[in-house]
C-alpha cells in the first residue's frame, strides 16, 4: 500500500480555512477541500436536520493561528504603521491601496528635461503637456514619473466629484523624512495624484512645522501595535480629478482587505493593525493579475458559502464606470 505524502499548507489552503473559520460553509467538493479534509485541518459536520457543513479541527485552528503570528512578525515597522493608517482610513469609509505604482506629472525647467545627449533616468520621461487638462507654465515642460505612495485612498462613492483621493506617506526614521522633504519632484507627484497629501510618522520624529504647510501631518502616539493616530495638522485641500490611466492602475490592483476582527470593530471596538493583515504573507497587498476581476475587492462577506450569512452589511465596491 502506497504511503500518502503529507500536505504542505499553501496560501490557498489558509484562505479557505479562514473563510470556514468565519462561518462554517457548505461543502464545495473541490481539490482544496479535499486537501483540508485529508490533512485533518477541517472535518465535515452534520446537523440534526441532515445538512452537512465543514468546520475547522483543532489542527486547522492551530495552523491558522501560527500562520497569522508569522505574518505579523514579518512586517517591518514601516509596513505596520502604513497598515495602521490604512485601517484608520477604511474605518472612515475609504477604499485603500498600499504601495501602488502610479504615473504622475511633475514640472521641470526646459534645461532640466533630459535631451538626446542626456538619457532620461529610469521611470522618468518627457511628454506633451496636452495629456493633462492644465498646460505647464512658460519655460517648463511636463515630466512623467512613477510615484509609489505608501497609502493611496478614495472615498467609497460612485460620484466622481466626491472621491477626494488622498496620499499618506509613512516615515519611521528622521533621515528618511528629511530626504523625502528634499525631493521636490516626489512631493509634487503625490500632490498631483491627490486632493490632500499627508505625512505619517511617530511622535517625536519631527515637529509638524518642519513639514511644508501644504501637507498634513498624522502622528503615532505610542507603540505601533497599540498607539493612537492623531491628526496634528490637516492638509490644504486642492481639487483633483484622476486621469484614466490612474483608474486603470487601480482596477488592476487589489485594495487592502479587512480581516474578520475588523468586522468586530464595526460593533464598537477600534479597528487595529491585525484587521488589515493578510494571512501568512509578509506583503500586505497582493497585486491582482492584469485582467483579474477586482469588482468584489472590498466585499466583507465570507468567500466560502455559509448556511448562516453574516449580519454585517456588505460594502459596495468601487466601480470607475459609474464615476
Amino acid at each position: 500500500m502506497d504511503t500518502v505524502l503529507p500536505i504542505t499548507p499553501r496560501r490557498v489552503h489558509l484562505t479557505r480555512l479562514m473563510a470556514i473559520w468565519r462561518s462554517a460553509g457548505w461543502p464545495c467538493r473541490d481539490a482544496i477541500e479535499l486537501d483540508l479534509l485529508a490533512a485533518g485541518w477541517a472535518s465535515p459536520s452534520h446537523s440534526p436536520e441532515g445538512f452537512e457543513t465543514i468546520r475547522l479541527t483543532e489542527a486547522g485552528i492551530r495552523l491558522l493561528a501560527e500562520s497569522r503570528q508569522r505574518s505579523q512578525r514579518a512586517l517591518s515597522l514601516h509596513d505596520q504603521l502604513a497598515l495602521r493608517m490604512a485601517a484608520q482610513l477604511m474605518a472612515g469609509g475609504r477604499i485603500v491601496w498600499h504601495e501602488l505604482s502610479l504615473r504622475a506629472r511633475v514640472l521641470a525647467d526646459d534645461a532640466a528635461v533630459p535631451g538626446p545627449a542626456q538619457p532620461a533616468p529610469e521611470a522618468l520621461w518627457a511628454e506633451d503637456a496636452t495629456l493633462h487638462d492644465v498646460a505647464p507654465p512658460t519655460g517648463t515642460k511636463a515630466i512623467w514619473r512613477i510615484a509609489r505612495p505608501d497609502v493611496f485612498s478614495v472615498r467609497n462613492t460612485t460620484v466622481e466629484s466626491y472621491l477626494q483621493p488622498m496620499v499618506h506617506e509613512v516615515k519611521v526614521s528622521r533621515a528618511d523624512l528629511l530626504s523625502d522633504l528634499r525631493h521636490g519632484a516626489k512631493r509634487e507627484s503625490y500632490q498631483w495624484l491627490s486632493c490632500e497629501t499627508y505625512y505619517v510618522f511617530p511622535a517625536g520624529l519631527a515637529e509638524p512645522d518642519e513639514i511644508p504647510e501644504a501637507f498634513g501631518v498624522w502622528l503615532l502616539d505610542g507603540k505601533v501595535e497599540s498607539g493612537t493616530l492623531v491628526l496634528a495638522r490637516p492638509a490644504k485641500h486642492a481639487p483633483c480629478k484622476l486621469p484614466f490611466f490612474v483608474w486603470m492602475a487601480l482596477a488592476k490592483a487589489t485594495p487592502v482587505r479587512l480581516e474578520p476582527d475588523g468586522a468586530q470593530g464595526q460593533l464598537g471596538s477600534p479597528v487595529g493593525l491585525a484587521s488589515a493583515l493578510p494571512i501568512d504573507s509578509p506583503q500586505p497587498l497582493e497585486q491582482a493579475p492584469i485582467g483579474a476581476d477586482t469588482s468584489d475587492a472590498l466585499h466583507l462577506a465570507p468567500a466560502h458559502p455559509a448556511p448562516n450569512p453574516s449580519p454585517h452589511p456588505l460594502t459596495p465596491s468601487l466601480d470607475p464606470s459609474n464615476a
